[in-house]
């Protein structure tokens, strides 16, 4: 079999969450076939029932592999929620050891960085790392609103407070979100992601508007295997959280479960914006001074 083939199956490397159940639903609707390499700790094998399959923990990587050359996968899609373990925890097998040893210090610096190296190590193996962008465009938005609510002027600046202080963060390959209440950063994402940003900063709201998130790609960063993912569950959060709203970036970011996200937005009056970054840039002052 050729491996480039659309016959050959897509192997999706599944963490936690819906959306690797996301990518799998859309293999089965245009008939591409599939096999699934679960994390163990991450991904539910009781979700993959009847699905070719293998559950390996993070380190297991070159058992992973060989089973995915022994199925004929030739596409790899990473997809899903992992927690990113230290080096130490990760008793790699001999395949993954080998790796280990080709990324060297990369495995220890930020995630892009990472990624990057996992990448290639992958096409080094045969393969073809792709994101679920290529199964799931209809999960991203345009520039524009999303809700029946907007954002105010003082949420527009610190729209803009949040682009000048997610783009900083993201240069450092630290995280891709922050809160920004009344011109004041609540928080940024850096490993604990997004949900728990908003559990902690629910904590450190001021009197008065509520704050926004804002949630961008980082500079650099792989826009088709690595992107931002936001779900109804961000939307709750971000209720709880007392904030006025999100501000993601268009085409920049996984919607998951677009109308349920935008049916909880709309009943708790929370605006959901997709933005341009540059269009926001510099607007802060001049959004406080309104």
């Amino acid at each position: 079999m050729n491996p480039t083939s659309t016959e050959a199956p897509v192997a999706i490397v599944a963490g936690g969450g819906a959306m690797p159940l996301r990518v799998a639903a859309a293999c089965r609707a245009t008939g591409r076939p599939y096999v699934a390499v679960l994390l163990e700790g991450f991904a539910r094998p009781e979700e993959w029932r009847g699905v070719p399959q293998i559950t390996i923990r993070l380190g297991a990587a070159g058992a992973g592999i060989d089973w995915m050359k022994r199925q004929g996968a030739h596409q790899i899609v990473l997809v899903g929620d992992i927690r990113r373990p230290s080096i130490l925890s990760l008793r790699p097998d001999a395949g993954a050891a080998k790796h280990l040893a080709r990324i060297g210090m990369k495995a220890f610096s930020g995630d892009d960085t990472l990624l990057s190296a996992v990448r290639q190590m992958l096409r080094e193996e045969g393969f073809d790392p792709v994101g679920p962008t290529r199964f799931l465009a209809e999960a991203q938005s345009p520039a524009g609103l999303l809700t029946q609510a907007g954002p105010n002027a003082m949420a527009l600046a610190d729209i803009a407070r949040g682009v000048a202080v997610v783009r900083a963060l993201g240069a450092l390959d630290v995280g891709q979100g922050a809160v920004v209440q009344q011109g004041l950063v609540l928080g940024v994402e850096a490993i604990e992601g997004t949900d728990a940003l908003l559990s902690r900063v629910g904590t450190l709201r001021r009197e008065g508007p509520g704050g926004v998130l804002v949630k961008l790609v980082k500079p650099g960063q792989d826009r088709e295997v690595d992107m931002p993912a936001l779900g109804p569950r961000t939307v709750e959060n971000a209720v709880a959280a007392g904030l006025a709203g999100i501000a993601f970036e268009a085409e920049g970011a996984l919607l998951l479960d677009r109308a349920q996200m935008v049916a909880h937005a709309d009943s708790a009056g929370l605006f959901l914006l997709a933005i341009r970054p540059d269009d926001h840039v510099g607007a802060a002052t001049a959004g406080a001074a309104t």
